[in-house]
């Protein structure tokens, strides 16, 4: 398997910023690391090891992105506005340097896919949803779809637009709904330890999706699948296979 590491000063975030690219053909896929985590993630937790055999037969190309959580969403002691502010720092790097980047690997411009664990996976739907003429799957494990854990009941100083389950409950924009029903989209939870925030928010966004005409596949697993890395090697191979990777 091709392995590459690149860092480069990111002009939108002012600070130096990594990324490794696993693969050189297929599917394009960013994937975000779960709270505060790093861009070696995913390899480190045996992520990469468990969807090798797409990468290895040439139908799949990750790149992983370092996160910005604990100055962002996880950050305490700011507010809304200011983690809001670096948060779209943060969206113009990946819409604007990592994307172009990893579409130079394959040397294609398709829209491409997204995934992610945990915060990881609240990432994955969110750039989705606000960005669907760029991004065409999501893969989404364990998410949380509310912004009201980082910002609390007011959703102010622009949050209220990084919160899925809100501004896709009022989203009426064809151009934008359009484009969303063209992409395939796929949240799962378990029902295990410490799934309920995931399993709480997995039930809104399939609500607005029904109501909104979006096919989604939201699966439940059971009561034993926790939130944790086992679980997630086990399902990101599985949906990969369901969507004919």
């Amino acid at each position: 398997m091709h392995r590459e590491h690149r860092s480069w000063y990111s002009p939108a975030l002012g600070r130096p910023m990594n990324l490794m690219t696993y693969g050189t053909s297929g599917k394009a896929m960013i994937v975000f690391p779960t709270s505060g985590g790093r861009f070696y993630e995913y390899e480190d937790f045996g992520m990469v090891e468990a969807v090798a055999p797409f990468i290895e037969k040439g139908a799949l190309c990750l790149c992983t992105v370092d996160s910005l959580d604990n100055e962002t969403w996880l950050a305490r002691g700011k507010g809304a506005a200011e983690k809001v502010s670096l948060h779209e720092r943060y969206e113009r790097y990946v819409l604007d340097e990592v994307l172009p980047y990893v579409r130079g690997v394959l040397s294609n411009n398709d829209r491409v896919a997204l995934t992610g664990c945990s915060l990881g996976a609240y990432h994955a739907v969110n750039f989705f949803f606000r960005h669907p003429d760029r991004f065409d799957l999501v893969v989404a494990l364990s998410g949380v779809y509310d912004l009201q854990f980082s910002v609390g009941g007011a959703l102010d100083g622009g949050s209220y637009f990084h919160s899925p389950v809100h501004y896709m409950a009022h989203l009426t924009d064809p151009r934008y709904l359009d484009r969303i029903r063209e992409g395939r989209l796929v949240l799962c939870c378990g029902q295990g330890a410490w799934e309920d925030e995931s399993l709480r928010d997995m039930r809104t966004l399939e609500g607005i999706a029904s109501n909104k005409g979006i096919p989604a596949w939201f699966d439940y697993w059971g009561y034993d699948v926790n939130h944790d890395w086992p679980w997630w090697r086990r399902q990101m191979p599985y949906f990969l296979g369901k969507l004919g990777f």
